[in-house]
């Protein structure tokens, strides 16, 4: 069964400056949360914005398609100003405690995966103090990956998000939810959200995959219309997670 949330609509006409202003002041934060005594706080090192990918095991290739992570960053700092580092990727295992140098991690694969204890506890103070987890469905990652994220969260549940929610519409607007970027089954597209405390801390795509249409064109081939509508979704998850 979907549960669907029931989040009110976000106002798609938000002034640029405010949410370029949100985005300029993250490096000057101390942490996007209050941790728990004796918990380490997700803590952004450095003054640029970096996406990082988490690497895991299972046998599902965490590594696919390493020009995405770029792209979207180009067009973030783009179409926003914030500054980024685009000088190499950033790949961090999902037990190490660099992860909590980053606000922002990004997942995605074909295939199985999975996680020791270390790291799901790791994975789950991360979100829980103020991290995000963007997970793109590749194909043939969903039964494994939710198997895994009910392991980190058997408390909790990955619930469909609505059109209105506001990650479809805080900067570009997407009134149908999650583009259609490549076909599998068939299947619309449907994004998924987990919360902690009220903030959305991971969102899932699923039957999208939103990610390959950030890829260098070569890669997929995929029509220019096609990879502005990715870059544009993915900059709304961004944008969404650090500034909710």
């Amino acid at each position: 069964m979907i549960v669907r949330s029931t989040t009110r609509r976000y106002n798609i006409f938000a002034p640029a400056l405010l949410l370029l202003a949100a985005l300029l002041a993250l490096p000057e934060a101390e942490s996007y949360a209050q941790a728990p005594a004796g918990a380490q706080k997700v803590q952004m090192q450095g003054s640029k914005f970096v996406i990082a990918r988490l690497k895991y095991e299972g046998g599902g290739d965490w590594y696919n398609d390493p020009s995405s992570e770029l792209n979207m960053l180009r067009f973030l700092q783009q179409h926003s100003g914030v500054d980024v580092d685009v000088r190499t990727e950033e790949f961090v295992e999902v037990g190490s405690e660099k992860l909590f140098s980053y606000p922002f991690a990004f997942m995605t694969g074909h295939g199985s995966i999975r996680l020791t204890e270390r790291e799901r506890q790791n994975l789950r103070a991360y979100l829980e103090n103020g991290g995000f987890l963007y997970v793109d469905d590749d194909y043939g990652f969903d039964k494994p990956f939710r198997r895994e994220i009910g392991k980190v969260f058997p408390d909790k549940e990955l619930v469909e998000l609505p059109f209105s929610h506001g990650i479809y519409h805080v900067h570009f607007p997407f009134p149908n939810g999650l583009p259609k970027i490549h076909e599998h089954d068939k299947k619309p597209p449907q994004g998924f959200g987990m919360f902690h405390e009220g903030r959305l801390v991971l969102f899932y795509s699923y039957e999208s995959n939103l990610a390959d249409g950030w890829a260098d064109p070569d890669v997929h081939k995929d029509p220019e219309e096609v990879r502005r509508r990715a870059l544009q979704m993915g900059m709304n998850i961004i944008v969404w997670a650090l500034t909710q």
